[in-house]
């Protein structure tokens, strides 16, 4: 046990080391580490890591848990069940500003939204005015995103809509599959299952093309003038983890290496996360990694996009992030 420990602290240093940082101290081993995350793509890195055992640096028995909803996210950090948790970003400023133990380490999701729909010229939000969307997540991403995006169009999403709340995206998904819509707002990998399903036969007989309609990706570019991207998800310490800057570096290290190795193989890391989520298909995750590639980026580097994003959610509804802007304490400091 002592020979694991001086391998993990030397591992760590070696880690710090090359992100151009000297940790102050050397890193005791945990008994465990509780690993979380959603049904998408920013939890694609936690997931081959824990595959690969690359956190076996970090710790003798690493799990992972999926969080279904928000509130089950919410249960798992507030209940101290989770380490490190995948989510939005609104919902870790959120937890941080009403007092939960969390830092945000990485933004890894910068925007997998789109409206798919079985209108090839559907290419705006305007040009849904007056049809029914379906949208999960009722207050959360992405709706959020939805709204913000309306609102600058001079559209209210209950009024110039026909919105129809369900409860996740694979709900959205299957109401499309089963032309009980004709459009809806998903977020990879669901919009890339979406696509696969409706190719396959008998379905396509009963649901026939469907298209990226909306990239909601460029359509923020295109309404704020800014990069076509948004701050959308990314990683959290939690606990006492977040006090500890050699290991953040560590956690921020694994995970940048492992969306790497999905991003130079996405059938094998398809693969290993289908595994771990049975609502989930191999091809489709490899897919939307083709077409989405996430892209961590130290959260602290990206301050100025968060609390931009941050600032027009503040504006329209506090109630999201808390009320306030998180101040410096929510970004993670790595050493």
């Amino acid at each position: 046990m002592q020979r694991r420990t001086l391998l993990g602290a030397a591992w760590l240093a070696g880690a710090a080391a090359a992100a151009g940082v000297r940790p102050a101290r050397a890193v005791p081993r945990r008994a465990q580490l509780a690993l979380t995350g959603p049904a998408a793509s920013v939890s694609n890195g936690l997931i081959q890591a824990l595959d690969s055992g690359a956190f076996g640096a970090l710790a003798d028995r690493v799990t992972f848990e999926p969080w279904r909803d928000p509130d089950q996210l919410r249960a798992l950090v507030l209940g101290g069940r989770a380490d490190v948790a995948a989510m939005p970003t609104n919902v870790a400023a959120n937890l941080y500003n009403r007092g939960a133990p969390l830092a945000l380490v990485t933004v890894a999701t910068w925007g997998v939204l789109w409206v798919v729909s079985r209108d090839p010229a559907a290419k705006t939000l305007t040009d849904l005015r007056g049809r029914e969307l379906a949208i999960p997540f009722r207050g959360d991403m992405p709706d959020i995103v939805l709204g913000l995006l309306a609102e600058r169009q001079g559209m209210d999403v209950r009024r110039d809509l026909k919105v129809r709340y369900v409860a996740t995206p694979m709900d959205a998904m299957q109401l499309l599959l089963m032309r009980q819509v004709e459009h809806a707002l998903l977020p990879e990998p669901a919009v890339s299952m979406a696509l696969r399903k409706v190719r396959s036969l008998p379905l396509n007989i009963v649901a026939p093309a469907l298209h990226r309609a909306v990239d909601l990706q460029q359509e923020w570019g295109r309404l704020l003038q800014r990069p076509p991207r948004i701050p959308q998800a990314g990683l959290a310490v939690v606990g006492a983890l977040r006090e500890d800057r050699a290991a953040v570096a560590a956690v921020q290290r694994i995970y940048a290496d492992a969306v790497a190795d999905c991003q130079r193989d996405p059938g094998a890391c398809g693969e290993r996360v289908a595994r771990r989520n049975e609502l989930l298909r191999a091809d489709a995750v490899a897919d939307a990694i083709s077409v989405a590639p996430d892209r961590p980026v130290p959260a602290a580097q990206a301050r100025a996009e968060l609390e931009f994003f941050f600032g027009e959610l503040l504006a329209r509804q506090p109630g999201l992030i808390g009320g306030r802007l998180p101040d410096a304490g929510f970004y993670a400091e790595a050493g």
